[in-house]
């Protein structure tokens, strides 16, 4: 008798947890659902729309595919720079700082750390001044060297550890072989650290899809914006048009949900790819 009460009470446990977990999931997800609805109501405002979209329309879709195509390819041309300038500089940094004696790498992992403490607007202000001396101003490639700024420090820190707990004997077992330090890197430590570098990558893409602060600040034309000040822009003081805003900004939260949902059987590996030694 007590079994079953057990087995009662673990099943009434598990249900709660469920209900508990579809409230949350649901407030979570209410403000992306909201969007989407908003968007497919053209004409409707961000609050006096109704529940449900009776009357669907793909009109916003075409409007805002119209207007923000260019700023959401420049977006994504940021993004795609950063990542690969991140992940180029990042992924050897952080094997060098794992697995050879350099003197003061735990002072630079400091001061990597203390890196990702700086507010954003003290770096996008320092950039500009050199920006403007470079002639970088309203360029892509600024954007990217500005966003991959964010995305080295955290890649290093994910790597670094994680390139640390592969075991010396398969890197021993390679220079046997007669596998150079380069070699090594590029076909043992690599293949091996592929998980965390997904992540590491992701991320990066991540913080530079998303910024907002260094597209406000070195960009001063509209020859080069990408979505994020774009969306800011059209918002102004006031909007009308709030069906191709919610458009947009479904537009703009595509290209990281599909990353995230292809990426999300690496992301957990890689997180915890350095915390247990193999």
């Amino acid at each position: 008798m007590s079994e079953n009460r057990r087995v009662r009470r673990a099943k009434a446990r598990g249900w709660g947890q469920f209900a508990i977990g579809a409230v949350l999931l649901m407030v979570f997800l209410f403000p992306i659902y909201w969007m989407v609805n908003v968007s497919l109501q053209p004409g409707a405002s961000a609050v006096g729309a109704s529940w449900f979209p009776v009357h669907a329309s793909v009109d916003s879709y075409v409007e805002a595919f119209s207007t923000q195509l260019p700023h959401l390819m420049t977006s994504l041309m940021v993004a795609v720079g950063a990542v690969v300038i991140s992940l180029a500089i990042a992924t050897p940094g952080a094997y060098a700082l794992a697995r050879y004696r350099v003197p003061g790498a735990s002072a630079v992992l400091l001061v990597i750390l203390l890196t990702q403490m700086i507010p954003g607007i003290v770096i996008a202000n320092a950039l500009y001044g050199t920006y403007t001396d470079l002639g970088l101003l309203n360029s892509v490639p600024g954007l990217i060297l500005a966003d991959a700024s964010l995305g080295i420090p955290f890649a290093m820190l994910l790597l670094q550890p994680a390139m640390k707990a592969i075991p010396l004997s398969i890197i021993e077992a390679a220079e046997v072989d007669g596998a150079g330090s380069l070699r090594t890197f590029l076909q043992i430590v690599t293949p091996i650290s592929r998980n965390t570098i997904v992540t590491a990558g992701l991320f990066s893409f991540l913080y530079a899809w998303g910024d907002f602060l260094f597209a406000l600040t070195l960009t001063t034309t509209e020859d080069v914006r990408p979505v994020t000040l774009s969306l800011y822009t059209y918002l102004g003081g006031h909007v009308q048009d709030w069906g191709s805003v919610m458009a947009t900004s479904v537009m703009a939260s595509v290209p990281a949900i599909i990353l995230l949902v292809i990426a999300q059987r690496f992301i957990s590996a890689g997180i915890s790819a350095g915390s247990v030694k193999s």
